[in-house]
């Protein structure tokens, strides 16, 4: 069975390898591993002589509420006292609940911002964030076990297991939205409310940032709310190519800016009032900056290898201890919760700040942008401009690079930190880090990072530059370092 957890969990195409029965095997791994005493709940068993807790929530993809309900049923058969969603809710909402609840873990249904014919399942631990990687691989041995052993998976008919309460069924977004409200201001909010557009992408967001703001003032359009599993025929990303829609109703006059959440909402993107994509590098940076001379707020600030160093600059200028971490929101939620961390974020869009679970939030950071927009009492254009003028300019593109034969990363690695370039589009190449791949980072502090792929021959290319002629010159350098691979 080719199934492995990677960094957030596993996806798959839905009738290829995201089956059913493969669902269940995967499932009864889990209650396996969860059961086993290694697992590790933080404290969150309950102690008052009821079943271990877990958790399930789906998004809005093909048959997601089914197999949830599969889920559900081979938990219940283990033993467990499952808490399912009565309907589709944001990847945030389900893993507040798991910490909310004191479940040991939880369960997503959702293949995020991935193309329309894959679903997934994203594990979760008792402190609301991604299982550990050493849980993830209890799974995977617990599932390899039992294949070879021809042990099937334990299933509880549904109307039985709701019966027995072995199977409750819940509503995840009132908690939600409460503590939502603990770390939004929603009072600066009533006394400036803007009026912005929210597109969902058809994903388990919908009608959420609407939904908490009412009562506020804010006038909220909503584009792509509807129940529409196959998206549209997009990735439900919310990054330029993929917000025709977003762009369109900010163009008619609908609203004033927009913001765009994921196929789960745990990422996020905005747009200003001219349309022009606001990427979530400069959300961070907006972020934080507010956070600090708006809040008062310290502590140390958190980011993926592959994000913006206008957080840097800006961690300088406030005091604060700057962490730099692998790809991945799991690095993040580490740092998260081991130390008082101000706020985390990475390039793709998963942020989170002090106060939350260790999870990326789009529904939170959208609601802290609408925030930010009603406290500065400007546009969102504007306050971009005045980020850059403080911290910038800074221009980021990134580019997935096919070669031409399969490469050991290690060695591909190693050859990045021993052949350095001098320079790349004029400026010498000042420092060289390997957090995560190889990163030459320029005396005018735009960089360039190459991470080779551990499982296909590719290179990921990103790059920031102080202009876009620079951008340019430090993916053609990617590009000779591909081509360069005969």
């Amino acid at each position: 069975m080719p199934i492995h957890f990677g960094t957030d969990g596993w996806r798959a195409v839905i009738s290829d390898s995201f089956t059913f029965h493969n669902l269940r095997m995967v499932t009864q791994a889990i209650a396996d591993a969860v059961a086993s005493g290694s697992w590790g709940n933080g404290g969150a068993q309950p102690t008052n002589g009821e079943a271990t807790r877990m958790v399930v929530g789906f998004d809005t993809r093909f048959l997601s509420d089914r197999f949830a309900a599969d889920v559900a049923r081979v938990l219940a058969a283990n033993g467990f006292s499952v808490y399912l969603a009565t309907s589709d809710a944001p990847t945030p909402a389900i893993s507040y609940a798991v910490a909310n609840l004191k479940a040991t873990g939880g369960v997503m249904i959702t293949a995020s911002h991935n193309a329309p014919r894959y679903n997934g399942v994203k594990l979760k631990s008792a402190y609301g964030g991604s299982a550990l990687p050493e849980q993830c691989r209890q799974v995977e041995v617990y599932l390899n076990d039992n294949e070879e052993q021809a042990r099937g998976p334990n299933l509880m008919e549904f109307e039985h297991a709701l019966a027995e309460k072995r199977i409750l069924r819940f509503n995840p977004i009132p908690a939600y939205n409460e503590h939502l409200r603990k770390l939004i201001d929603f009072d600066i909010i009533a006394n400036n409310p803007p009026r912005f557009v929210v597109d969902s992408m058809f994903g388990s967001g919908r009608g959420v940032i609407r939904g908490i703001l009412q009562g506020t003032g804010c006038e909220v359009k909503e584009v792509r709310g509807e129940m529409n599993p196959g998206f549209g025929g997009i990735h439900p990303e919310p990054i330029t190519r993929y917000l025709g829609a977003l762009s369109g109703a900010i163009g008619s006059g609908i609203g004033g800016f927009g913001l765009a959440t994921d196929g789960d909402a745990d990422r996020i993107g905005a747009m200003d009032e001219g349309g022009v994509f606001v990427d979530p590098h400069k959300i961070m940076a907006l972020a934080l900056r507010y956070l600090v001379e708006k809040r008062g707020w310290t502590g140390s600030v958190v980011r993926t290898v592959s994000t913006t160093r206008m957080i840097d600059r800006l961690a300088k200028k406030y005091g604060l201890t700057l962490r730099e971490t692998p790809v991945g929101f799991n690095h993040i939620a580490d740092y998260m919760l081991r130390e008082d961390v101000l706020i985390g974020g990475e390039e793709s869009g998963g942020i989170s700040f002090k106060g939350h679970i260790p999870e990326g939030d789009g529904v939170l950071m959208g609601l802290l942008v609408v925030e930010m927009v009603a406290a500065y009492g400007t546009s969102l254009r504007e306050l971009v401009n005045d980020l850059l003028s403080e911290v910038g300019p800074a221009f980021y593109d990134r580019t997935d690079l096919r070669l031409k034969r399969p490469v050991s990363k290690s060695a591909m690695t190693a050859r990045l930190i021993n052949e350095p370039p001098a320079s790349i589009g004029g400026e010498s190449v000042a420092e060289i880090a390997s957090t995560d791949g190889v990163k030459y980072i320029m005396a005018d502090d735009s960089w360039l990072l190459i991470r080779p792929s551990g499982t296909e021959p590719v290179l990921r290319v990103y790059a920031e530059g102080r202009t876009p002629e620079m951008v340019k010159a430090l993916l053609g350098y990617g590009e000779q370092v591909a081509a360069s691979i005969t």
